[in-house]
């Protein structure tokens, strides 16, 4: 059964109590107090959900209950009582905080109406209280696990980012959770009561594209039979995610670089331009700067956007996050298992040794699928198949993965065959930078600083094959 809501009356006048007790203790819990000082300290003591007090009180006025109630206790709705004489005071009453007030003599059943909306409102309240504590679980920084430095320096530019409108740029390989720092910068934002928005740019058909982001006006094209509004305009006053920005092509980046220039959008088949208030986040995993100089990417798009870059790591550059990161799909995927799934030591080693393409996402639906299967709730090896174990020597067979683009041979490998590949694709290209990195399927430049990483000499390389010969 339900617990009942609690009231405290407030009134010097004895018959009032006794009048008030028997109308409302059917419905609800009733204290009584004949003083304000005295109601003051009881709420203390007893805090109830509601406050009914009568004005005028010799030692102790309603106001000052008002007052001080408010202060200790803001959530919990006062209403006053007054004589015909100091109306006037009561509506002042509620300017200071009050739900209502009565007017003496009162209605037996309006009194009774008036309390219920009160307490409604208060219960409204906690629950828009608790879904907002919900929310912030799901979408502000905490729920973004990790304790690595390089996480810490985003979590700290991300923070940053959020006292502010500049635009943000995410960059990052697919799956190191750009849209979690997205939604999480806009729920710290001033712009949290006001919609996030979201549109993957390379998931949209290139013909429907400009009318999603803009909107159109009824008769633009065939099929247009009725205006509608574009995504710039459905964030209005809140955050618009453009994520995989480079997607978008060079006409398409001409108009979204106005669009957060002007702060004005124009809808397909319009000819007036519609001002918006939009926060702009952009999203990607490629290389912007690269794109450029393939003609991919404009310019100047390119530093409107890149006003507050913030790089988010891969998950083999904070591996340490790992077991963290482990703990939390667990706790996320446990469901109604009474006992949640341990981790075998062996399992957690080859987890900690994979190179995770997919990054923390690759991770989630690992963890996830292991849950699923393992039995006895113990989480083995064997439930990750797709994990080659590392051999005897540390690693991979280097002689494999030699054959392969850096990009798939990085896939298979740990962090300790990292420098041995490149290594070995030097060997095999006699030492030159240039067929090694094209070998690789890698840019020049990309690969030279693999090398200066690992620590890997060219000319080492050329020095050796040449002893060798």
């Amino acid at each position: 059964m339900a617990k009942r809501p609690a009231i405290l009356i407030v009134d010097d006048k004895e018959s009032m109590l006794k009048m008030l007790s028997k109308l409302l203790g059917g419905q609800y819990r009733v204290e009584t107090a004949s003083s304000g000082a005295k109601a003051v300290a009881l709420f203390r003591r007893k805090p109830t959900d509601l406050v009914l007090s009568d004005i005028r009180m010799p030692d102790m006025s309603g106001m000052d209950v008002l007052n001080t109630i408010k202060q200790e206790s803001p959530d919990t709705e006062v209403i006053l009582m007054t004589a015909y004489g100091t109306v006037s005071q009561a509506v002042e009453a509620v300017k200071a905080g009050a739900y209502n007030y009565v007017t003496k003599p009162f209605d037996n059943e309006e009194v009774l109406i008036l309390l219920d909306k009160a307490l409604e409102r208060k219960q409204l309240r906690e629950e828009a209280q608790i879904l907002k504590e919900q929310v912030d679980r799901k979408y502000g920084f905490p729920n973004i696990v990790g304790q690595s430095k390089v996480m810490q320096q985003a979590y700290e530019l991300a923070a940053k980012a959020a006292e502010s409108d500049t635009t943000v740029l995410l960059m990052g390989e697919s799956g190191t959770g750009k849209e979690l720092f997205a939604r999480a910068i806009h729920h710290a934002s001033d712009r949290r009561s006001r919609r996030f928005v979201a549109i993957n740019c390379g998931a949209v058909p290139k013909a429907l594209i400009e009318s999603e982001l803009f909107g159109h006006v009824r008769g633009a094209f065939s099929g247009a039979t009725k205006d509608k509004r574009g995504l710039f305009m459905e964030a209005d006053g809140g955050t618009l995610l453009l994520d995989e920005i480079s997607e978008l092509e060079l006409d398409l980046q001409v108009k979204i670089n106005r669009a957060i220039q002007e702060k004005e959008v124009r809808r397909v088949g319009d000819t007036a331009d519609l001002p918006v208030d939009v926060r702009i986040i952009a999203c990607t995993n490629r290389d912007l700067k690269e794109a450029m100089k393939q003609g991919l990417f404009r310019e100047d798009l390119y530093y409107r956007l890149n006003v507050f870059p913030i790089h988010l790591p891969a998950l083999r550059e904070r591996t340490e996050d790992i077991p963290m990161l482990v703990e939390h799909f667990l706790t996320q995927f446990a469901g109604d298992k009474r006992e949640r799934c341990e981790v075998e030591p062996a399992a957690l080693e080859l987890l900690l040794n994979h190179r995770w393409p997919g990054n923390v996402r690759e991770l989630q639906n690992a963890i996830e699928r292991a849950v699923v299967l393992c039995e006895d709730d113990r989480i083995t090896p064997a439930l990750f198949p797709f994990i080659e174990p590392p051999s005897e020597d540390g690693g991979p067979d280097i002689g494999a993965l030699v054959r392969l683009p850096y990009r798939e041979a990085m896939v298979r490998m740990n962090t300790r065959t990292q420098k041995q590949y490149l290594e070995e694709v030097l060997r095999m290209c006699e030492g030159n930078v240039t067929r090694a990195a094209e070998h690789a399927g890698v840019e020049r430049e990309s690969f030279h600083r693999l090398m200066r990483k690992c620590g890997v000499q060219s000319d080492e390389i050329r020095r050796e094959l040449a002893e060798n010969n």
